[in-house]
């Protein structure tokens, strides 16, 4: 390589692909789940509570591999992604539309998603069925939410995952070069999906529901990741929606983007343009997302 690659948020130089090649030519026995793993002992690649990001490690041998940089072993299974991806369960619409006022509905709830769980199968299924893109399974950190009304109704879904690696309009607001970029990103996340139930007609409720995740989205990532998060972002396709909700929940419109994709590295690829919307979570957001790493490792310890 003339110069090194970032990808899966690691810059990778040609001393790293070589390390994965001789892990590869000396344990030919290996299959992509031991290749992932032991690339990350030897990176010491973990996450904030000390799990090793094998999951992003495969993601990233998947990359090298489309890229010429390096020849994976076959397959030993399936893709357990692919096969999740397409076992969505069906999800039947309600009987009974829901159209009232907000106060009827209030208080809602926001339950987390467990893994494995029938919330997760719901939630999956809702997604996949009523939703414009669809379902795909997350890898990273992420968070997935189902609302209910005060009378147990669903009525929303939201889905939290891993920030856009580059985006011009936002890194320009937030103060971000690319080494702080890379320190910081996991401390931004994106709302990835957004679903309101097409069978509930309820004025003020997206942006209702945008605020009470809002609320209490920094306690959660803590208590599952380890870390918190110190602000939201959301791409909204502008040939699909006007994005009022997240202004009337006080999101920022940044600017767009180029209509371009992550993989559009000869600038042919075409995308649909998308505001960039951004919610900081703490006043001192900016600070925060531009620390350094030792100041953000002592910040966290102290809180």
């Amino acid at each position: 390589m003339a110069q090194a690659m970032v990808i899966q948020g690691r810059r990778i130089t040609d001393g790293e692909i070589a390390l994965i090649r001789d892990l590869m030519a000396e344990h030919r026995d290996w299959g992509r789940t031991r290749l992932s793993e032991e690339l990350c002992r030897c990176w010491n690649w973990r996450n904030a509570q000390g799990r090793i990001k094998d999951m992003a490690a495969r993601s990233l041998l998947l990359k090298l591999e489309r890229r010429g940089c390096i020849e994976l072993p076959a397959r030993q299974r399936p893709s357990s992604n692919h096969f999740r991806n397409r076992c969505v369960p069906a999800v039947e619409p309600a009987a009974e539309p829901i159209r009232s006022d907000l106060s009827a509905l209030r208080p809602l709830s926001a339950d987390l998603v467990a893994p494995r769980s029938d919330n997760s199968q719901l939630f999956k299924g809702l997604l996949g069925r009523y939703h414009y893109l669809g379902h795909r399974n997350t890898v990273g950190e992420n968070l997935r939410y189902l609302i209910r009304d005060r009378h147990g109704r669903l009525v929303a879904c939201a889905l939290f995952g891993s920030a856009a690696w580059k985006c011009a309009d936002r890194d320009r607001f937030l103060g971000w070069d690319r080494a702080c970029r890379e320190r910081n990103l996991q401390a931004l996340t994106n709302n990835t999906r957004f679903l309101i139930l097409p069978w509930v007609e309820v004025p003020h409720l997206a942006s209702h529901v945008l605020g009470l995740i809002a609320r209490r989205i920094r306690d959660d990532w803590q208590g599952k990741y380890a870390h918190p998060v110190h602000a939201l972002e959301t791409f909204v396709d502008r040939s699909r929606f006007k994005g009022t909700c997240y202004r009337a929940a006080n999101w920022m419109r940044l600017g767009a983007t180029q209509g371009r994709t992550r993989n559009d590295r000869d600038r042919r690829i075409q995308a649909p343009v998308k505001d960039v919307y951004l919610y900081p979570l703490i006043p001192d957001f900016r600070r925060e997302l531009c620390a350094p790493a030792c100041s953000r490792t002592e910040g966290r310890a102290g809180r």
